[in-house]
Protein backbone atom coordinates (compact mmCIF):
# COMPACT_ATOMS: atom_id res chain seq x y z
CA UNK A 1 0.00 0.00 0.00
CA UNK A 2 1.39 3.39 -0.99
CA UNK A 3 2.09 5.73 1.90
CA UNK A 4 -0.28 8.71 2.01
CA UNK A 5 1.45 11.94 1.07
CA UNK A 6 1.52 14.66 3.70
CA UNK A 7 0.23 17.73 1.90
CA UNK A 8 1.33 21.22 2.89
CA UNK A 9 -1.61 23.59 3.52
CA UNK A 10 -1.82 26.65 1.28
CA UNK A 11 -4.26 29.39 0.36
CA UNK A 12 -5.29 30.33 -3.17
CA UNK A 13 -5.73 33.86 -4.48
CA UNK A 14 -7.78 34.75 -7.58
CA UNK A 15 -8.44 38.09 -9.24
CA UNK A 16 -10.61 39.08 -12.21
CA UNK A 17 -10.17 42.56 -13.68
CA UNK A 18 -13.54 43.22 -15.26
CA UNK A 19 -17.13 42.65 -14.19
CA UNK A 20 -17.79 41.29 -17.69
CA UNK A 21 -15.59 38.31 -16.79
CA UNK A 22 -17.32 37.61 -13.48
CA UNK A 23 -20.24 35.20 -13.13
CA UNK A 24 -21.31 31.59 -13.25
CA UNK A 25 -21.08 31.55 -17.04
CA UNK A 26 -17.54 32.98 -17.10
CA UNK A 27 -14.34 31.01 -16.83
CA UNK A 28 -11.74 33.45 -15.43
CA UNK A 29 -11.96 32.26 -11.83
CA UNK A 30 -12.45 28.64 -12.93
CA UNK A 31 -9.34 28.79 -15.13
CA UNK A 32 -7.25 30.31 -12.34
CA UNK A 33 -8.48 27.79 -9.80
CA UNK A 34 -7.82 24.85 -12.14
CA UNK A 35 -4.26 26.05 -12.78
CA UNK A 36 -3.60 26.45 -9.06
CA UNK A 37 -5.09 23.06 -8.20
CA UNK A 38 -2.99 21.37 -10.89
CA UNK A 39 0.19 22.94 -9.50
CA UNK A 40 -0.81 22.15 -5.91
CA UNK A 41 -1.26 18.48 -6.85
CA UNK A 42 2.15 18.36 -8.52
CA UNK A 43 3.95 20.20 -5.74
CA UNK A 44 2.32 18.59 -2.73
CA UNK A 45 0.08 21.43 -1.54
CA UNK A 46 -3.56 21.36 -0.47
CA UNK A 47 -5.96 24.32 -0.57
CA UNK A 48 -8.96 23.78 1.69
CA UNK A 49 -12.36 24.88 0.40
CA UNK A 50 -12.49 27.83 2.77
CA UNK A 51 -8.99 28.99 1.85
CA UNK A 52 -9.76 30.47 -1.57
CA UNK A 53 -9.83 34.26 -1.78
CA UNK A 54 -11.25 36.08 -4.79
CA UNK A 55 -11.20 39.72 -5.82
CA UNK A 56 -13.80 40.02 -8.57
CA UNK A 57 -13.97 43.13 -10.75
CA UNK A 58 -10.71 44.45 -9.33
CA UNK A 59 -8.25 46.00 -11.76
CA UNK A 60 -4.62 45.00 -11.69
CA UNK A 61 -3.69 48.60 -10.94
CA UNK A 62 -6.00 48.87 -7.91
CA UNK A 63 -4.06 49.36 -4.64
CA UNK A 64 -3.39 46.02 -3.02
CA UNK A 65 -4.36 47.30 0.45
CA UNK A 66 -7.88 48.25 -0.66
CA UNK A 67 -8.84 44.82 -1.97
CA UNK A 68 -11.40 42.94 0.10
CA UNK A 69 -10.30 39.47 -1.00
CA UNK A 70 -6.61 40.15 -0.44
CA UNK A 71 -7.37 41.68 2.96
CA UNK A 72 -9.26 38.54 3.98
CA UNK A 73 -6.34 36.45 2.73
CA UNK A 74 -3.99 38.37 5.04
CA UNK A 75 -6.41 37.91 7.95
CA UNK A 76 -6.52 34.18 7.24
CA UNK A 77 -2.74 33.94 7.16
CA UNK A 78 -2.47 35.86 10.41
CA UNK A 79 -5.04 33.58 12.01
CA UNK A 80 -4.17 30.06 10.90
CA UNK A 81 -0.43 29.96 10.29
CA UNK A 82 -0.55 28.99 6.60
CA UNK A 83 2.64 30.23 4.98
CA UNK A 84 2.09 29.48 1.29
CA UNK A 85 0.01 31.42 -1.23
CA UNK A 86 -0.71 30.05 -4.69
CA UNK A 87 -1.70 32.19 -7.69
CA UNK A 88 -2.14 31.50 -11.38
CA UNK A 89 0.63 33.97 -12.20
CA UNK A 90 2.13 37.23 -10.94
CA UNK A 91 -0.42 39.33 -12.82
CA UNK A 92 -3.19 38.03 -10.53
CA UNK A 93 -1.55 39.97 -7.71
CA UNK A 94 -1.24 43.04 -9.93
CA UNK A 95 -0.31 44.08 -13.44
CA UNK A 96 1.56 47.17 -12.31
CA UNK A 97 4.96 46.16 -10.98
CA UNK A 98 4.99 48.49 -7.98
CA UNK A 99 1.54 47.33 -6.83
CA UNK A 100 2.61 43.73 -7.36
CA UNK A 101 5.78 44.18 -5.33
CA UNK A 102 3.91 45.88 -2.48
CA UNK A 103 1.60 42.84 -2.24
CA UNK A 104 4.61 40.55 -2.17
CA UNK A 105 6.25 42.70 0.52
CA UNK A 106 3.14 42.37 2.70
CA UNK A 107 3.37 38.59 2.36
CA UNK A 108 7.14 38.41 2.87
CA UNK A 109 6.65 40.37 6.11
CA UNK A 110 4.52 37.43 7.28
CA UNK A 111 7.17 34.86 6.27
CA UNK A 112 4.91 33.72 3.42
CA UNK A 113 6.06 32.21 0.13
CA UNK A 114 4.12 32.86 -3.06
CA UNK A 115 4.15 30.39 -5.95
CA UNK A 116 2.74 30.79 -9.44
CA UNK A 117 1.09 27.83 -11.14
CA UNK A 118 4.19 27.34 -13.33
CA UNK A 119 6.28 26.77 -10.20
CA UNK A 120 7.98 30.19 -10.03
CA UNK A 121 8.51 31.42 -6.49
CA UNK A 122 7.50 35.08 -6.63
CA UNK A 123 8.89 35.91 -3.20
CA UNK A 124 12.45 34.95 -4.23
CA UNK A 125 14.33 36.81 -6.91
CA UNK A 126 17.88 37.59 -8.02
CA UNK A 127 16.64 40.57 -9.99
CA UNK A 128 18.37 43.61 -8.50
CA UNK A 129 15.64 45.96 -9.72
CA UNK A 130 12.91 43.90 -8.03
CA UNK A 131 14.93 43.77 -4.83
CA UNK A 132 15.25 47.55 -4.89
CA UNK A 133 11.53 47.96 -5.57
CA UNK A 134 10.67 45.69 -2.64
CA UNK A 135 12.83 47.79 -0.38
CA UNK A 136 11.06 50.91 -1.61
CA UNK A 137 7.66 49.23 -1.24
CA UNK A 138 8.59 48.21 2.28
CA UNK A 139 9.46 51.80 3.15
CA UNK A 140 6.14 53.03 1.78
CA UNK A 141 4.24 50.29 3.60
CA UNK A 142 5.88 51.31 6.89
CA UNK A 143 5.26 54.99 6.12
CA UNK A 144 1.57 54.30 5.46
CA UNK A 145 1.32 52.32 8.71
CA UNK A 146 2.89 55.21 10.64
CA UNK A 147 0.57 57.72 8.92
CA UNK A 148 -2.50 55.62 9.79
CA UNK A 149 -1.46 55.28 13.44
CA UNK A 150 -0.95 59.04 13.66
CA UNK A 151 -4.28 59.72 11.96
CA UNK A 152 -6.13 57.45 14.40
CA UNK A 153 -4.36 59.03 17.38
CA UNK A 154 -5.29 62.55 16.24
CA UNK A 155 -8.89 61.42 15.68
CA UNK A 156 -9.04 60.03 19.23
CA UNK A 157 -7.55 63.21 20.67
CA UNK A 158 -10.00 65.33 18.67
CA UNK A 159 -12.96 63.32 19.89
CA UNK A 160 -11.77 63.49 23.48
CA UNK A 161 -11.30 67.27 23.23
CA UNK A 162 -14.82 67.64 21.80
CA UNK A 163 -16.74 65.16 23.94
CA UNK A 164 -14.51 64.68 26.95
CA UNK A 165 -14.15 60.96 26.26
CA UNK A 166 -12.92 58.52 23.67
CA UNK A 167 -13.91 54.88 23.93
CA UNK A 168 -15.00 53.20 27.15
CA UNK A 169 -18.60 52.97 28.34
CA UNK A 170 -21.33 54.98 26.67
CA UNK A 171 -22.55 57.89 28.76
CA UNK A 172 -26.23 58.09 29.65
CA UNK A 173 -26.54 60.88 27.06
CA UNK A 174 -25.32 58.42 24.38
CA UNK A 175 -27.31 55.48 25.73
CA UNK A 176 -30.67 57.29 26.08
CA UNK A 177 -30.75 61.10 26.10
CA UNK A 178 -34.46 61.05 26.98
CA UNK A 179 -33.56 59.81 30.46
CA UNK A 180 -31.17 62.74 30.86
CA UNK A 181 -33.91 65.11 29.67
CA UNK A 182 -36.41 63.63 32.15
CA UNK A 183 -33.93 63.93 35.00
CA UNK A 184 -33.22 67.57 34.24
CA UNK A 185 -36.93 68.39 33.93
CA UNK A 186 -37.71 66.72 37.25
CA UNK A 187 -34.91 68.54 39.05
CA UNK A 188 -35.85 71.90 37.53
CA UNK A 189 -39.64 71.74 37.86
CA UNK A 190 -39.99 70.03 41.23
CA UNK A 191 -36.69 71.02 42.86
CA UNK A 192 -36.02 67.39 43.74
CA UNK A 193 -32.94 66.05 45.46
CA UNK A 194 -30.67 63.60 43.65
CA UNK A 195 -32.31 60.67 45.44
CA UNK A 196 -35.80 61.95 44.66
CA UNK A 197 -34.91 62.32 40.98
CA UNK A 198 -33.60 58.75 40.96
CA UNK A 199 -36.80 57.48 42.62
CA UNK A 200 -38.98 59.40 40.16
CA UNK A 201 -37.08 58.05 37.16
CA UNK A 202 -37.40 54.53 38.56
CA UNK A 203 -41.15 55.02 38.89
CA UNK A 204 -41.26 55.95 35.20
CA UNK A 205 -39.41 52.74 34.30
CA UNK A 206 -36.14 54.58 33.62
CA UNK A 207 -33.47 52.49 35.28
CA UNK A 208 -29.88 51.34 35.01
CA UNK A 209 -29.00 48.44 32.69
CA UNK A 210 -29.41 46.15 35.69
CA UNK A 211 -32.96 47.42 36.25
CA UNK A 212 -32.07 49.20 39.47
CA UNK A 213 -32.52 52.90 40.35
CA UNK A 214 -29.70 55.21 39.30
CA UNK A 215 -27.27 56.06 42.06
CA UNK A 216 -26.78 59.69 43.07
CA UNK A 217 -23.50 60.08 41.17
CA UNK A 218 -25.12 59.03 37.89
CA UNK A 219 -28.02 61.43 38.49
CA UNK A 220 -25.57 64.22 39.29
CA UNK A 221 -23.74 63.59 36.01
CA UNK A 222 -27.02 63.69 34.10
CA UNK A 223 -28.00 67.00 35.67
CA UNK A 224 -24.62 68.47 34.75
CA UNK A 225 -25.30 67.96 31.03
CA UNK A 226 -26.24 71.23 29.33
CA UNK A 227 -29.54 71.60 27.48
CA UNK A 228 -27.82 72.18 24.11
CA UNK A 229 -25.94 68.90 24.63
CA UNK A 230 -29.20 67.16 25.50
CA UNK A 231 -30.74 68.41 22.25
CA UNK A 232 -27.71 67.28 20.25
CA UNK A 233 -27.80 63.93 22.03
CA UNK A 234 -31.48 63.43 21.17
CA UNK A 235 -30.83 64.30 17.50
CA UNK A 236 -27.93 61.82 17.33
CA UNK A 237 -29.97 59.14 19.14
CA UNK A 238 -32.91 59.54 16.73
CA UNK A 239 -30.52 59.33 13.78
CA UNK A 240 -29.05 56.06 15.11
CA UNK A 241 -32.49 54.63 15.74
CA UNK A 242 -33.63 55.54 12.22
CA UNK A 243 -30.55 53.94 10.68
CA UNK A 244 -31.17 50.74 12.66
CA UNK A 245 -34.72 50.33 11.36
Amino acid sequence: MARKQNLVPAVGYLRTSSATNVGADKDSDKRQRAAIEAYAKRAGYAVAEGDWFYDADVKGSDPIETRDGFGKLLDRIDGNGVRTVLVEDASRLARELMVQELGIVLLIARQVKVFAANGDELTETEDEMRKAMRQIAGVFAELEKTRLVKKLRLAREGKKAKTGKCGGRHSMLERNPYIVKAAKELAAERHMSLQEVSDALHAKGMTSKAGTPFNKLVVQRMLAVTWPDVERGIAAYEKRQGAAQ
